[in-house]
């Protein structure tokens, strides 16, 4: 009788456990995230904070770029693929043969930043003007307000989202020059331009600091505010992607809308980026009365 006792006693504390976790806890639950290198500092801080509120789950995060987490998640090998630009069509095709269904859930907004060398006295430049520099039509700072010397022009690698999401908002589909280099990840941009008195590059806005300028695009500087008014030209949605949408109560579920919550936000800010929603955030609400 006591051992039946017991038993229940055991089942209900069980329960209790899942109804207040919103997963059940037996063993390990892994949930592995995967793609965009603009989307993996949010995700990494997203994992930390989910890390400490859920000891019994672990979230482990790469940087391979956003068409290798859109292929992660259409071979398995992920639960999230981050991705700085929507799924392309050919991947949709992939994923559906493959048996997994892709849903978006946009986590964050993004202005892509064109930057240069703080010692630069170049301020602003127009769409047009940055695609000539790409496209090797400008290749001296002194006929766009800087100095007499040749630009060193620096690019994303092409699997990268930032990449694509650059190519059809500033260079309409249209091919760089030949002596363009190209970076791995918005890390070795910001590395490359900040090393570079010379340098032109391209970046989330999440990684601008003091060691790189952030040029005005069309008269307009890059910031929260111009992002979200859809003022600044360059600008996109960020994403994570899942196969189907994640069951209720779940860990994934809780993961991906973790930036829906004040909590969340918070983090989408500390990082540089924008929130989707206000919520309670204090930043959030003073930003929303512009």
């Amino acid at each position: 009788m006591r051992r039946q006792y017991a038993r229940s006693v055991g089942r209900l504390a069980i329960a209790a456990l899942v109804l207040a976790t919103g997963a059940v806890t037996f063993g390990q639950t892994k949930i592995v995230v995967d793609g965009s290198t603009t989307v993996g500092p949010l995700a990494k801080a997203f994992a930390e904070h989910f890390m400490s509120e859920r000891p019994g789950v672990t979230v482990t995060v790469s940087e391979s770029g956003s068409g290798n987490g859109a292929k992660s998640l259409i071979n398995g090998t992920c639960d999230v693929a981050d991705m700085s630009r929507f799924m392309k069509e050919t991947e949709f095709k992939a994923a559906v043969e493959a048996g997994v269904f892709p849903v978006a859930h946009v986590i964050a907004m993004d202005g892509i930043a064109v930057i240069v060398h703080p010692s630069n006295p170049a301020r602003d430049l127009t769409v047009e003007q940055v695609r000539d520099i790409y496209l090797g039509k400008i290749t001296n700072w002194k006929e766009i307000g800087g100095p007499d010397k040749p630009i060193v022009v620096i690019s994303r690698d092409t699997n990268s989202g930032t990449y694509e999401c650059f190519e059809e908002l500033v260079m309409n589909k249209q091919k760089m020059a030949a002596t363009v280099e190209y970076v791995g990840s918005n890390g070795a941009m910001r590395q490359r331009v900040q090393s570079t008195p010379t340098a032109i590059g391209y970046a989330g806005l999440g990684f601008v600091d003091r060691t790189v300028k952030a040029l005005s695009v069309n008269g307009v500087q890059p910031s929260r505010a111009t992002v979200v008014s859809g003022v600044y030209p360059i600008a996109r949605p960020l994403y994570m992607f899942t196969n189907g949408y994640p069951k209720l109560g779940s860990p994934l579920h809780a993961f991906i809308t973790l930036h829906l919550t004040p909590k969340g936000q918070e983090i989408v800010e500390a990082i540089g980026f924008i929130p989707v929603t206000t919520c309670d955030s204090p930043a959030g609400q003073a930003e929303g009365k512009e």
